[in-house]
């Protein structure tokens, strides 16, 4: 990033790209700097995280428990193939029109979307988590008497969890993505936003500088987001990591 940055400010000062195509690094960095202390900029920023939690959220309770029914029911994942991947493809930011004309635009717009976009990888994770079990262990427990839902819990879930974790922190990242995204492309009449930050920014002339700080911002919020979800899945199943590097 930094060596990025350098190498912007260079072309720009020995004329090699016009200030007026690409701002000086140093000046887009002064004005990331200023939206620290710009109120609206601080509300969109806490209006983004918002959504990108209660979207995450509300993404895992639907997947994990979808995840559970699909890869241990084979009938019900081959009944739902079809649909499953027809929908996966579909990217979030082109179903706005849809989305907007049957419940508005505002934030639950973009909340509907976030859920939409972050749904598949844990789902798919979870389903590979259940399909990575160890048979022997669940063949053990069947011989002594536990039913199919005590497999599940006990052994089965246990040792998807790792997979889950990592859905979850992959639906993170394409969660902040479709936040800042949906608020670029319907603009301030969907609500408070990063996206709706740059929209604005960029709707006046001069203002590369400013819309180039905001996403900086953007790109800086999910850094952490994607670091804080790395470092707790690592906390959390560090015994699955060193067994894949084992195993590897």
């Amino acid at each position: 990033m930094v060596v990025l940055l350098a190498i912007a400010e260079l072309l720009v000062r020995t004329g090699v790209v016009s200030p007026a195509v690409l701002p000086l690094a140093s000046t887009v960095l002064d004005r990331a700097v200023g939206l620290l202390g710009n109120g609206r900029f601080l509300a969109d920023l806490a209006a983004t995280v918002a959504a990108w939690a209660v979207g995450l959220l509300i993404a895992v309770v639907v997947a994990v428990p979808a995840g559970l029914v699909l890869g241990s029911v084979p009938g019900v994942r081959t009944a739902t193939r079809v649909i499953v991947e027809l929908l996966r493809p579909i990217p979030s930011v082109a179903l706005i029109p849809l989305v907007s004309l049957i419940i508005g635009v505002g934030p639950r717009m973009t909340i509907t979307l976030i859920v939409y976009a972050a749904v598949w990888p844990v789902l798919f994770n979870t389903i590979y988590g259940l399909q990575s079990v160890e048979p022997v262990a669940k063949q053990t427990l069947r011989s002594f008497g536990f039913s199919q839902a005590s497999v599940l819990m006990r052994v089965s879930l246990p040792s998807a969890a790792p997979f889950i974790a990592t859905g979850i922190r992959l639906a993170s990242s394409i969660a902040i993505i479709v936040a800042v995204a949906v608020g670029i492309v319907a603009g301030r009449i969907n609500g408070p936003g990063i996206g709706a930050f740059i929209a604005d920014a960029n709707s006046g002339a001069g203002n590369t500088a400013l819309v180039l700080a905001a996403t900086l911002w953007a790109g800086v919020l999910g850094l952490i987001l994607d670091t804080l979800a790395v470092t707790a899945e690592r906390r959390m199943f560090h015994w699955h990591s060193a067994y894949s590097r084992e195993a590897g």
